[in-house]
């Protein structure tokens, strides 16, 4: 007997409960404050949800029409400043409302206006046209570029991102300088010839140019480049340094060197480095080629 009247007591309390949900909804099982743009709906939960199903697009859509998301508000007037672009909502696969959007801000902790967007939920060909929602950056490396975004970013996130200078024109290439930073020691203070005299695009490092290759530098001759490159122009009008001379720093003329090679046969000796490319070694050969005796 007195379980039967427990098993009752209980029921009914419940029943209560289950009716005053239905009653005062807002009261009874809300999650939180309703967000600023809802908040005028107070305690009418039903105007969003249904029951036992929650919030419904349909009832959404009932106040934001699609073609008006970002043009019109509620209540059909103009939106004066639009913050973002949002004509990406006529081009959803599928209009869930709730995938992205909460009606209720819900604790501190956990508050989200707008949950994280997926552009899974675009048709393929707007999620190739970018700049239809998104703002081109306008720093020196975006603006010269006219590829797809997608060529470096990815959908998911803008960074990190894979660049390849074969998205920029052919005239960008040759200004690095624009989108890097110079190197500021002493070997690159010196030159102003274009990066890719010695880097390539793919990456910085490893370069291309060992000084050693051409005549190595030990302490007597650690110079400054201009000591030996004079000043060349190459045919962008950067220093040309496979140009040099030998006669800034050595008691040379060249009518002197001319006449001691001759008297030893040799009769190429513009190219110093040919024979000449360690100073610690005797040379190699003789005669040489390239270069003249003023270079």
């Amino acid at each position: 007997m007195k379980r039967s009247v427990l098993l009752a007591v209980v029921a009914m309390n419940v029943a209560v409960l289950i009716a005053l949900a239905f009653v005062y909804p807002a009261f009874m099982v809300s999650p939180g404050k309703l967000s600023a743009g809802h908040a005028a709906l107070g305690e009418d939960c039903f105007a969003c949800h249904q029951p036992f199903k929650g919030a419904s697009e349909t009832r959404c859509q009932s106040c934001h029409k699609l073609e008006d998301i970002g043009v019109r508000d509620t209540k059909g007037k103009p939106v004066m400043r639009r913050k973002i672009k949002s004509s990406f909502h006529r081009s959803l696969l599928k209009t869930d409302c709730m995938a992205c959007h909460t009606l209720h801000q819900g604790s501190k902790l956990t508050h989200s206006d707008i949950r994280k967007f997926s552009h899974s939920m675009l048709h393929t060909d707007v999620r190739k046209a970018c700049a239809s929602c998104h703002v081109k950056p306008a720093d020196d490396l975006h603006r010269p570029l006219t590829a797809n975004c997608s060529s470096c970013h990815r959908i998911g996130a803008w960074k990190p991102a894979q660049f390849s200078h074969a998205s920029l024109p052919k005239t960008a290439l040759a200004q690095c300088q624009t989108c890097h930073r110079k190197p500021d020691d002493r070997m690159h203070r010196q030159f102003n010839s274009g990066c890719a005299s010695c880097h390539a695009t793919k990456a910085w490092e490893p370069s291309t140019f060992r000084h050693s290759r051409y005549f190595v530098l030990d302490k007597d001759h650690n110079a400054d480049c201009a000591t030996c490159h004079t000043g060349a122009m190459d045919a962008i009008g950067a220093t040309d340094f496979k140009k040099y001379t030998c006669y800034g720093c050595h008691e040379h003329s060249a009518a002197k060197i001319r006449r001691k090679h001759l008297d030893e046969g040799i009769r190429d000796f513009g190219n110093c480095v040919k024979c000449h490319r360690d100073p610690q070694v005797e040379p190699e050969s003789k005669g040489g080629s390239g270069g003249s005796e003023n270079d």
